[in-house]
């Protein structure tokens, strides 16, 4: 039996950071299993943090240069950690940060060049997961349904909060996944109107009231009526979103308070539209998961036919990472590790391109 020793690098769009996860992957008997060994979590300076923020407008010269920059700097992370853990390494999966996901335009981009990061490191990377899939005619997104179906299928739904909501789930022996809308991507964005990066445990939302026109405008965007499989990135955001709270004139408090009703309001309906039974469980990972007045709100919507399920802390923060971490193992083997099902494309791939370090 093999195992695999391999770190999955997450980069999400809420822009909190660089989540690494040293993981052991390895299959018995058809199934796979896994032990997430060592994990870190390295938050973006305020200057990484802009430039990321505001890569999607740099010209492209600057935003090769950034492609490499930033993947040289993945590689000095992973290195010190390496180190400073005394790994054992067989391969690095990096998903990068992306800056660019136009899919409609048939593009999207990472930046993190696998090449500096594997030369950095001295060791193989798998990067650039997306392409294939876009180049295939998907929508490049979302990828992690495949680790949902492998590590976490006892679940009746699997829901992400990142920047960006997104769920999976299975529908006649398919997984099924798509963005679903908004998540911590608009709560961060009015915390920084008052120089905090995130509203810890939802203190600030908790003690706000809905706006309701806010409500309505957020309810009523026309992405939420687009027939799945879809995605959303950052220049929807910018374009469709932040109009709608710069010219919503309230307190933090209750633009946070609205926020969230309006991301469990968009979660909620989704289960309703997809209602299996009446003792569904939906697993919650991600940065949300730790909000304690977001997930109050989101179970209240759901009643008592679905219950919320907090995993542990190292599941809730590192998934995305061990999900990359397994989708590089998928590679390695030549085993379909993007599905179809869930983006769109022509057929399932084994996508990822391998880095050799020079």
């Amino acid at each position: 039996m093999k195992i695999y020793k391999i770190i999955g690098l997450m980069s999400g769009t809420s822009l909190d950071g660089l989540d690494l996860a040293y993981c052991h992957i390895w299959e018995k008997k058809g199934i796979w299993e896994f032990e997430i060994k060592e994990t870190k979590s390295i938050g973006y300076s305020s200057e990484m943090m802009n430039t990321l923020k505001n890569a999607i407008s740099l010209s492209a010269e600057k935003l090769i240069e950034l492609h490499n920059t930033y993947g040289t700097w993945l590689g000095e992370q992973a290195l010190t950690f390496i180190n400073k853990n005394k790994l054992e390494v067989d391969y690095i999966a990096s998903h990068g940060h992306t800056t660019h996901h136009r899919p409609e335009m048939g593009f999207t981009f990472q930046v993190g060049s696998g090449q500096h990061l594997a030369n950095v490191c001295g060791i193989k990377v798998i990067a650039d997961f997306r392409t294939n899939d876009i180049a295939l005619g998907g929508q490049g997104a979302p990828l992690v349904p495949i680790g949902d179906r492998i590590f976490f299928s006892k679940y009746d739904y699997c829901l992400n909060l990142g920047g960006i909501s997104n769920i999976s789930f299975d529908v006649k022996d398919k997984r099924i996944a798509y963005d679903i809308g908004l998540a911590n991507m608009i709560l961060n964005y009015i915390t920084r109107k008052v120089d905090l990066e995130y509203d810890e445990d939802g203190k600030l939302a908790r003690s706000g009231k809905v706006n309701t026109k806010m409500l309505e405008r957020l309810n009523g965007l026309q992405y939420y009526i687009l027939p799945h499989p879809k995605s959303i990135g950052y220049e929807w955001f910018l374009a469709e979103v932040v109009p709608i709270v710069e010219e919503t004139d309230d307190t933090i408090e209750n633009l946070l308070h609205t926020g969230i009703h309006h991301i469990c309001d968009k979660i909620a309906q989704q289960i309703q539209l997809n209602f299996k039974n009446n003792k569904q469980q939906l697993l919650v990972t991600g940065g949300g998961a730790l909000n304690s007045f977001l997930i109050e709100t989101l179970q209240q919507k759901l009643g008592e036919t679905t219950k919320v399920v907090i995993p542990e802390k190292i599941i809730i923060e590192f998934k995305e990472a061990l999900v990359f971490a397994l989708m590089g193992v998928l590679r390695v083997e030549q085993l379909t590790n993007v599905l179809s099902s869930v983006t769109g494309a022509k057929k399932d791939s084994s996508s990822g391109v391998l880095f050799v370090p020079n």
